[in-house]
């Protein structure tokens, strides 16, 4: 009977030798011949070819781990980021809570996936994000409740943005859309200028306040049936009184300043304002010869 090993051979002033050899018995002697000098190879492989000798069942790892479950994580990882980068989880609260990661979770959901509320318990534990925030076990009704609380920091969040983003000087820019709304119960849900084209349908308004580069720094809502121009007033109240600034130029078009609304400006000497002129006030410039066509030629 021959069989085949693998022994270690000490050696007095060198490293061991790990030899493949071939063993077999003539009565009452065993014969031993080396078949090959494994010294260098590495230690797993040595281990592997020991463990097939003996006759055990090799198999790849491949074979012995199995996946059950393999969340999706490239995603939440860059937004998750860039809101650390940008700063937004002291912006929404200087103190961590429940409320505040429960916001950024359903802000990075919206990113990922935009959805209902409950469709955001549903898909964020489609990837890492419930896992990253801590928020598998969340309820609905803890939504709906981190979304009351964001509410009543908003004034806080605006300022925060404003000292952040605007100043004495500043270019503000302001421009207002809507939204319909299928509901019947919600107060601002009125009919007015529907802008999504959903004949029969209520709508609300909102307008948006940002520094020159189109960075948002306020937000407000309004009753569907509010026509744009009512709406600057109270910007220039936030801007003025909220955000205690005296000198900013408010850029907005033709449909928001009018000749009422630049007349409330005006009533603040250190207030500017840019808009568009309407084609009878470009028309009347022509006319008295204020405007030098050439000028546009190019």
């Amino acid at each position: 009977m021959v069989a085949m090993y693998i022994e270690t051979v000490p050696n007095r002033n060198s490293p061991p030798a790990i030899l493949l050899r071939e063993a077999r018995r003539e009565g009452q002697r065993i014969l031993k011949k080396t078949l090959l000098n494994l010294s260098h190879w590495p230690p797993e492989q040595v281990e592997g070819l020991r463990r097939l000798l003996r006759g055990e069942q090799l198999v790849s790892l491949d074979q012995l781990l199995q996946i059950e479950q393999s969340h999706p994580h490239g995603q939440v990882e860059a937004i998750l980021g860039t809101l650390g980068k940008l700063g937004i989880d002291p912006l929404l609260s200087s103190t961590p809570g429940r409320s505040r990661d429960l916001v950024l979770a359903m802000l990075a959901q919206r990113l990922i996936h935009p959805g209902s509320k409950l469709a955001h318990l549903r898909d964020w534990r489609q990837t890492t994000l419930a896992e990253e925030l801590g928020m598998a076990d969340a309820r609905v009704e803890e939504l709906y409740d981190a979304l009351d609380w964001l509410l009543e920091r908003q004034l806080r969040i605006e300022k925060k943005l404003a000292r952040r983003h605007l100043g004495e000087g500043s270019l503000v820019l302001y421009d207002v859309s809507s939204s319909y709304y299928e509901g019947v119960v919600c107060p601002l849900a009125q009919f007015g200028h529907n802008r999504d084209e959903k004949k029969g349908m209520r709508i609300m308004v909102y307008g948006l306040l940002t520094d020159r580069e189109g960075r948002p720094v306020a937000v407000d809502v309004y009753a569907g049936s509010t026509s744009d121009p009512e709406t600057v007033p109270d910007q220039m109240e936030r801007l003025r009184g909220r955000f205690q600034l005296e000198r900013v130029v408010l850029v907005g078009d033709r449909g928001l300043l009018t000749e009422t609304q630049i007349r409330k400006i005006r009533e603040y000497p250190q207030m500017g304002w840019i808009t568009a002129l309407r084609s009878a006030a470009i028309r009347k410039l022509v006319d008295q010869h204020h405007l030098q066509l050439s000028l546009f030629d190019d």
